[in-house]
């Protein structure tokens, strides 16, 4: 094998008329060096903003350097994070440190980089990092059996992939094998479950939706938390010869506001969906492995799903990671052709040692009784800290450590945002509507870190 001598790298051609490869493999080497660096200087940290800024703006998209609450585009400033400060916390290149009460939207349950995590990813690595895609990889099935072990009624089946996306896309696909006489899936309006074509459809925000035509056909959306609704729409698609196959729920919605149902309604749903044989999907991705006191969310009303979607945290915010696990009448329309559904890069055993690890961490530091717990305490803090700013907080609520803030528009909570960051506390909207705040951090935030978080937000409200 050639190694290329640094000296001689400028010198090299590049076939398609750009950049010499020699420039490419100087910027790469500049880059892979500062990342091996324990600590950047503050020259290092200048230019890895300017490089972030300039990049966004020339190379990713522009627009999101327009979102970040944190970035000043004219003088090329913004907050650039380097690395992980504790378990509940970033530091930005700078060295200052921010409490995470925005998890990657959901993905640090375990807390950033728990070292039983870690060691899982890396004892892999130094054996296999990807599989063969022919012989029989043992982490999947291993994975697959704490799954079927771990999650509630009758699913014992798992299929693995890498995103929240991927794992609704293969959850359709099962829905409409599993009884193709029966094609029609029903959603609810506020619900998000990804950006794929497939997830987009049964996705609600028009925002999403108006650029790119036509979703998925039969596609019915009806309102969330309403079971009248839900009962006219299953029975008039059925006097229409259109019945639904399936329901797609998340049992509370994040990306929407968090919303969370009456009590009565996803024992209803249930029932209406064994009413008209129809499969019940609930979509855990965000909601899942501990985050709302239970170790699934629909376990708070005693129900279980057909098929259900585990992502975000499932990969102990180490690696990408996602399951669809469901029963076996459902996964036996792949069991004559198991390649009917498959992925390149899913289940792999990177993935699949992250996933089992992170089940391991759960269960054995008791984190979701810990959500609960902890939750609860933030929940009071905080509506204590909006005692007399009525006039700005219109409401919080939340399950467990999935969390909310309601203002009346987009600027007020945009600006708290800042607010909130200016004193060391990440939080974000809802994508890109910043009148519901999403206040989701890790499971294992100390209790010391959720007053701060608390006061923090009462000194910013102070401030507005």
């Amino acid at each position: 094998m050639q190694i290329i001598d640094p000296a001689q790298a400028s010198k090299l051609p590049n076939a398609h008329g750009k950049r010499p490869d020699g420039e490419v493999f100087a910027y790469t080497q500049r880059v892979l060096d500062l990342i091996a660096k324990p600590d950047i200087t503050s020259e290092d940290a200048q230019w890895v903003t300017t490089e972030t800024v300039d990049g966004f703006r020339d190379h990713v998209n522009p627009g999101f350097l327009e979102y970040r609450k944190a970035t000043s585009v004219e003088h090329a400033a913004a907050v650039v994070e380097w690395g992980d400060a504790g378990a509940n916390a970033y530091r930005d290149v700078t060295g200052k440190e921010y409490i995470d009460c925005l998890g990657g939207f959901g993905i640090y349950n375990v807390g950033h980089r728990h070292p039983k995590v870690v060691k899982a990813v890396t004892d892999q690595l130094k054996r296999q990092a990807l599989h063969s895609q022919d012989l029989l990889d043992p982490l999947r099935a291993m994975l697959a059996k704490a799954l079927a072990m771990l999650t509630p009624g009758d699913l014992e089946y798992s299929f693995f992939c890498n995103s929240g996306t991927e794992t609704i896309e293969a959850a359709l696909k099962l829905a409409r094998a599993f009884d193709p006489a029966k094609q029609t899936i029903v959603a609810a309006t506020k619900g998000f479950h990804g950006k794929s074509m497939g997830a987009l459809s049964v996705s609600a925000k028009a925002e999403f939706r108006r650029p790119f035509g036509p979703m998925l056909p039969n596609i019915e959306h009806v309102p969330f938390n309403d079971l009248a609704a839900l009962r006219w729409r299953m029975q008039t698609l059925r006097t229409v010869g259109e019945d639904v196959g399936a329901v797609i729920l998340e049992p509370i919605q994040g990306e929407g506001g968090v919303n969370i149902p009456d009590d009565d309604y996803l024992p209803g749903v249930r029932a209406l969906c064994d009413e008209f044989g129809a499969l019940l999907i609930l979509d855990e991705v965000q909601t899942g492995m501990g985050r709302t006191g239970t170790m699934f969310c629909c376990e708070h009303w005693g129900v279980a799903p057909d098929l259900m979607c585990l992502a975000k945290a499932f990969g102990g915010g180490v690696m990408p990671a996602g399951a669809v696990v469901g029963t076996k009448a459902v996964f036996s329309r792949l069991f004559g052709n198991p390649f009917l559904h498959t992925t390149t890069f899913g289940g792999n055993p990177l993935a699949c040692a992250a996933a089992l690890a992170t089940i391991n961490v759960l269960i054995e530091e008791r984190l979701p009784e810990r959500a609960a717990r902890i939750g609860a305490r933030m929940l009071k803090g905080m509506r204590e800290a909006a005692q007399g700013h009525r006039n700005i907080v219109i409401d919080i609520r939340g399950k467990g450590m999935l969390m909310a803030m309601e203002f009346p528009n987009d600027q007020l909570g945009f600006a708290l945002s800042k607010a909130m960051l200016d004193r060391g506390v990440l939080v974000s909207g809802t994508l890109v509507n910043a009148r519901v705040i999403r206040v989701e951090p890790p499971l294992t935030l100390s209790e010391e870190q959720a007053d701060y978080v608390c006061k923090a937000l009462a000194d910013s409200l102070a401030t507005m």
